[in-house]
C-alpha cells in the first residue's frame, strides 16, 4: 500500500538505553505491516521519543518504494572504518558487557528454546554485520579446575548499529542446548550446554564475558551495491542473515544504498520455529524486487519425493536460477549446523552434473572469486 504523503507515513522510534522500557518486539508485538511503521518498543513515553525523534529519524527514498521509510542510525562514523574491527578484546581480558533483554523467539510447538539477547557493550565494542563475539559463561571450567570456561562463539544477529540503532548493542540467537538420555528420555542437566543456557536464562542487568569480535568469512561485501547475495540458513544460523538485511532494507545507511537482490532460505522444523518471520515478511512486502525468502519446513513440508523438506530441496528447486546467478558473480553464503553442509554439497554437485559441469571446477572458481563463505558449527 502507497502513502501519498510523508505526513501519513508513521515513524520509527529507536528506544532509548533506559532498560526499564519493554525495548524488543516479536511475535507479540508484531512490526505493523499495514503502516510500514517499524515499531520498536511497545510503551514508550512521549519525552523519550520526542527527543529521540527530533534527531534520529531518517526518511530516505528508493525508487521502487519511493514511501517505505528507513531508520535513522548513528554514530555515522561506524562507516569510517576501511578494515573491520577484530579481537579488541582478548580470552584473558574480556569485555564485561550488559544484557538488556531475553526473548523467546520461537512459538509453543518449535522444538527446543531459541532466544534473541541483546547486549549492552556501550559502544566499546564495535563489529561489522557477519562477524561473530566469543562469551566467555561465568564459573569454572571442569577441565581444567581454577580457569574459566572456554570461549563459545555466537553470531552477531544484529547490524553494526544494534538493536536500536544507537551503535551501544549487539544480538545474539541463541538455541538452548539440551541433552535427553537416550534410555530415559529424560533431561540431564549436568549435560546441557553451559553457555546457550547461562544466556538464555539471563536477566536485564546482568553481566556478561565477550571477546572479539571475530571472523571475516562472512562480511558483507558492499563494493557492489546491485549484487545478488544468496543466503542458506539452518536455524540460527540466520543470525548474520538479519544483520545484513537490516542493513540492506531498514538502516538509513547514506553509504550504502542496496538495489540488488537479497535471496534468503531458511530450514527449520516447523513454522513455529521460524526466526524474525515478521521482519523477513515486511521486506517482502516493502523490497519486492530486492529480496526473496523461502522456507523450507522439514516437518511441514514434502520435497519433491515425498520426504522432509530440508533446505537442500528448496536449492535444487531453484538450481538453475541460483547457478546462473552465480555464473553472473553473485555471492552465497552458509551459516548454521555443520551437518547441513554434506547434503547441500550433494544436492550442488548433483545439479552441477546435470548440466554438465564439475563441481569441484566450479567450487574452486567461487571460492577464487571470493563467492562462497561458510560458517558452520
Amino acid at each position: 500500500m502507497a502513502h501519498s504523503a510523508l505526513s501519513q507515513v508513521p515513524v520509527a522510534v529507536p528506544i532509548n538505553s533506559d532498560t526499564s522500557l519493554p525495548r524488543f518486539v516479536f511475535k507479540n508485538n508484531n512490526v505493523s505491516l499495514q503502516t510500514k511503521s517499524w515499531t520498536l518498543g511497545s510503551s514508550l513515553d512521549s519525552k523519550i521519543a520526542n527527543s529521540r525523534l527530533r534527531n534520529r529519524f531518517v526518511v530516505c527514498m528508493s525508487v521502487q518504494q519511493a514511501s517505505t521509510p528507513k531508520v535513522g542510525i548513528s554514530p555515522l562514523s561506524l562507516e569510517d572504518a576501511k578494515e573491520p574491527p577484530l579481537h579488541l578484546f582478548k580470552n584473558k581480558e574480556p569485555y564485561t558487557g550488559t544484557i538488556v533483554s531475553v526473548e523467546r523467539l520461537v512459538g509453543p510447538k518449535a522444538p527446543g528454546e531459541t532466544c534473541h539477547i541483546v547486549i549492552d557493550h556501550g559502544g566499546n565494542l564495535p563489529y561489522w554485520e557477519g562477524q561473530s563475539y566469543g562469551i566467555i559463561p561465568p564459573g569454572e571450567n571442569p577441565k581444567k579446575p581454577g580457569n574459566p570456561h572456554n570461549v563459545r562463539l555466537y553470531s552477531i544477529a544484529s547490524t553494526r548499529y544494534g538493536d536500536f540503532f544507537d551503535g551501544k548493542t549487539a544480538s545474539l540467537c541463541v538455541r538452548r542446548a539440551v541433552y535427553y538420555d537416550p534410555e530415559t528420555g529424560k533431561e540431564d542437566p549436568s549435560k546441557n550446554g553451559v553457555c546457550s543456557n547461562f544466556l538464555c536464562d539471563s536477566k536485564p542487568g546482568d553481566k556478561v564475558q565477550i571477546t572479539g569480535p571475530s571472523g571475516k568469512i562472512m562480511l558483507l561485501p558492499e563494493d557492489d551495491p546491485n549484487a545478488t547475495h544468496i543466503m542458506i540458513a539452518t536455524g540460527t544460523g540466520v543470525a548474520p542473515f538479519r544483520g545484513y538485511l537490516r542493513r540492506m532494507f531498514m538502516e538509513g545507511v547514506p553509504t550504502f544504498k542496496f538495489g540488488g537482490l537479497a535471496w534468503l532460505f531458511l530450514g527449520v522444523a516447523n513454522s513455529d520455529s521460524l526466526l524474525y518471520d515478521d521482519e523477513f515478511s515486511k521486506y517482502l512486502q516493502d523490497y519486492p524486487d530486492n529480496f526473496r525468502f523461502d522456507r523450507a519446513l522439514s516437518r511441514e513440508q514434502k520435497n519433491r519425493s515425498g520426504g522432509k523438506m530440508y533446505v537442500q530441496d528448496k536449492i535444487e528447486e531453484y538450481s538453475d536460477e541460483i547457478f546462473k546467478r552465480l555464473d553472473g558473480g553473485a555471492h552465497i553464503y552458509f551459516c548454521g549446523l555443520k551437518g547441513m553442509m554434506p547434503g547441500i554439497q550433494e544436492t550442488l554437485k548433483r545439479v552441477a552434473e546435470k548440466r554438465g559441469e564439475s563441481w569441484d571446477e566450479k567450487l574452486s572458481q567461487l571460492k577464487k572469486n571470493k563467492q562462497w563463505h561458510v560458517e558452520v558449527y
